[in-house]
């Protein structure tokens, strides 16, 4: 079954933010070549199961809420080799991108929905219903949300029998490097819950993935 094209549409830019805003805290932990690795569960009508995934970061600005990387699924049952994809994120610093994600079939109850599964949006919440978080000052918030979107396959087809027609709803914790996430698609099972940890690899290895079942 091939992949649902999505249309290339505007991003969740924020108009008039407040020029005293800054961009979320650096950290070591989210920069180019990091790795990380874990599982995402996956629910199918035959069983759920834990996918083996790794993610690595290859490029990381934080200036303009941006970030990208390679993807991999380790143990897919349906391939015969792990399946890598090219990913891009978004970075939600209330300057580039709010919380309202704006596009690929998400709206804002949508989004509500998934960021509450993180308990470190909680202090967030009420602001973020109201206007998406524009008036948030995340500068010093000890975690990092963001928005992961897969782009292309890299080493197979189409036809693998996954889709990177979904995104993910991403929090990175900069005191650890963990990472939680879940895959929002309206045509896939929901909450499908990523959990990677920073790896001790440095620059030389791959991490995370983001697949799911047709």
């Amino acid at each position: 079954m091939p992949v649902r094209v999505v249309e290339a549409s505007a991003p969740s830019q924020v108009s008039g933010a407040n020029s005293g805003q800054t961009s979320p805290p650096a950290c070591t932990l989210l920069s180019v070549g990091q790795a990380f690795s874990g599982t995402q569960n996956v629910c199918s009508l035959q069983k759920d199961e834990a996918w083996r995934v790794n993610v690595r970061i290859q490029g990381c600005d934080l200036e303009h809420g941006y970030l990208c990387g390679t993807m991999e699924a380790l143990n897919v049952p349906m391939a015969d080799t792990p399946v890598v994809t090219f990913w891009e994120g978004e970075i939600v610093d209330t300057k580039n991108y709010t919380f309202f994600t704006g596009k690929w079939e998400a709206k804002p109850d949508d989004d509500i929905r998934h960021w509450t599964k993180f308990p470190s949006f909680s202090p967030l919440a009420s602001q973020v219903a109201v206007d998406g978080g524009k008036s948030l000052d995340l500068s010093n918030h000890p975690y990092i949300f963001m928005r992961w979107k897969e782009q292309n396959f890299v080493n197979v087809g189409t036809d693998c029998g996954l889709t990177i027609a979904g995104f993910y709803y991403v929090c990175f914790s900069c005191s650890d490097g963990s990472i939680s996430g879940f895959y929002y698609d309206p045509n896939s099972s929901p909450f499908q819950k990523l959990e990677l940890k920073s790896t001790n690899e440095g620059r030389s290895g791959f991490s995370f993935s983001s697949y799911e079942l047709q």
